[in-house]
This record gives C-alpha cells, sequence and structure tokens, in this order.
C-alpha cells in the first residue's frame, strides 16, 4: 500500500514539474497558483489513462508509431487540462504547443525515473542517522 501512494505521488510530482518546466522555459506558458493541482491531477490521471489506450491503438494499427505514443498522450492530456481550467494557460501557435508538449512530456518521464532514486537515497540517510542515534532523533541543528 505504502508503495502504491509512493507511486502516484511520484507520479503527480513529475506532472507537476514537467508543467512547470515549460512554464520556466516557453514564456507563452503560463501557470497561476490557484488551481494549479488541479490542473495537474487531471493531466496525470488522463496521461496515465491515455498512454495505454494509445499504444494499443499503435500497435494493433501503426506500429511504426508505437515510439511516439507518450507523446501523442502527452499532448492530449496537456490540451485538455489547459481547456478545462484558468491555472494553466497555452498562448501562442503550433510550436509553442509542442514545444510544451516535449518539454512536460521529457521532465516527467526524467522525474519519474528519478524521483525514486532520491527517495531511496533520503531514507536511507535517514536509517543510517536513526541508527546513529539508537532510534532517538537528534535535535535540530541551530544556525549560528
Amino acid at each position: 500500500m505504502i508503495r502504491l501512494v509512493l507511486r502516484i505521488l511520484i507520479y503527480f510530482g513529475s506532472a507537476a514539474l514537467g508543467i512547470l518546466a515549460a512554464s520556466v522555459l516557453l514564456d507563452q506558458v503560463q501557470v497561476e497558483p490557484v488551481g494549479f493541482l488541479a490542473v495537474v491531477v487531471v493531466y496525470a490521471v488522463l496521461q496515465s489513462v491515455l498512454t495505454p489506450f494509445i499504444t494499443k491503438m499503435a500497435a494493433t494499427r501503426a506500429t511504426a508509431f508505437l515510439g511516439g505514443t507518450g507523446l501523442v498522450a502527452s499532448f492530449i492530456a496537456l490540451a485538455i487540462a489547459v481547456a478545462w481550467g484558468d491555472a494553466v494557460t497555452i498562448d501562442g501557435g503550433l510550436w509553442v504547443w509542442v514545444g510544451a508538449t516535449v518539454i512536460v512530456w521529457l521532465v516527467t518521464a526524467l522525474a519519474t525515473l528519478l524521483l525514486p532514486l532520491v527517495l531511496v537515497k533520503a531514507g536511507i540517510e535517514a536509517l543510517r542517522e536513526s541508527k546513529e542515534t539508537g532510534g532517538r532523533r537528534r535535535a535540530p541543528e541551530v544556525l549560528g
């Protein structure tokens, strides 16, 4: 159960990082704090539902297209998430949408790969610290 919750949190976190990266790298992508979490949830859920569906469609009808299914699913999920709320807006033509899609897809993929490694490292360090202190927590160090 804990693993499932962690995977879900990592997936939502990676989606949030992807959308934020697109807004930092592209001036035409704006992110508003109010409603951002809802847009991330919509994007992440759509992405997770669309990817297997599009992959299956490509496998049965156009096998040469299989490599691009993640990008297509990202584009569709991003378009619906942007249309759904006002927290994320993309102003611009086709190339802005293509750029935003590639950035969101790439950052989400990298974050999904790297976030578990960061969490495992943090968990190992916390376990080591716990063993060093005999299971007791250390008092926080004060800057000074």
